[in-house]
């Protein structure tokens, strides 16, 4: 296995799974120099939920220390090519989704989600295949953690 964890042979979606797990691990160690080298320089980054919940952005651009804080992811998931979704809660508080963009192994973009219920679907499709195909990719899986109700969004990619 390579150094880093991400075997050239991988698939695609494997590889991408194994960037965001390695930058999960890296904060979570205060590697933001390891972090970095994950980053593209130009990030770009979307935000949805409570304003001053922007916690992952913080602790990226170094404004946050991580223990403010710590994200614990309960799944990561690989959605094709070039997404990878993070999806945690700390307590019955807090609810967040991290939707990554990767671009040759360099995080590329972050969608960030605080306290909202998060549906990805496929519109690339052809008109008529989406008719026939189940086009969500992903869904939020809190269950009953939460005991009230969150706004949800559509991500379409």
């Amino acid at each position: 296995m390579a150094t880093n964890g991400i075997e050239p042979t991988m698939p695609e979606s494997d590889k991408n799974k194994a960037t965001v797990e390695a930058l999960y691990a890296k904060l979570a160690l205060g590697h933001s120099d390891l972090v970095a080298k994950l980053l593209a320089s130009d990030l770009e980054w979307w935000f949805h939920g409570p304003p001053g919940c922007q916690h992952m952005m913080r602790v990226l651009t170094g404004k946050s220390d991580y223990s403010a804080f710590p994200f614990h992811p309960r799944s990561i998931t690989a959605i094709g090519d070039g997404y990878v979704i993070a999806e945690g809660w700390e307590g019955a508080q807090a609810y967040w989704v991290h939707v990554w963009t990767l671009k040759n192994g360099l995080i590329t973009q972050l969608r960030e989600y605080f306290n909202t219920w998060l549906t990805v679907r496929e519109v690339s499709l052809p008109r008529w295949e989406v008719v026939r195909a189940n086009q969500t990719l992903w869904q939020s899986q809190v269950g009953d953690r939460f005991d009230r109700s969150l706004p949800g969004l559509l991500l379409a990619i």
